[in-house]
């Protein structure tokens, strides 16, 4: 059996089922993922249900961004 290369969507699911919520920064930091948007659409093209959230986060200035976070619904 050949082991073929886990994709980023493949790696994107697999989070979400064992961590949790995903926002793109997270994404970035834990997976290398810099389209997570695109992966989610593509999970969501598989039949998988997906919730997206949007959340405030603090930036780097103090402020406040307003980011997605995807999560997993009940399957």
């Amino acid at each position: 059996m050949t082991n073929l290369p886990r994709t980023q969507t493949d790696a994107v699911l697999d989070y979400l089922k064992t961590v949790g919520p995903i926002t793109q920064k997270e994404a970035i930091d834990a997976i290398g993922c810099y389209r997570l948007g695109a992966r989610v659409w593509d999970l969501k093209q598989r039949g998988h249900a997906i919730r997206t959230e949007f959340v405030r986060v603090p930036t780097r200035y103090g402020k406040a961004a307003k980011v997605a976070r995807y999560s997993l619904d009940k399957e």
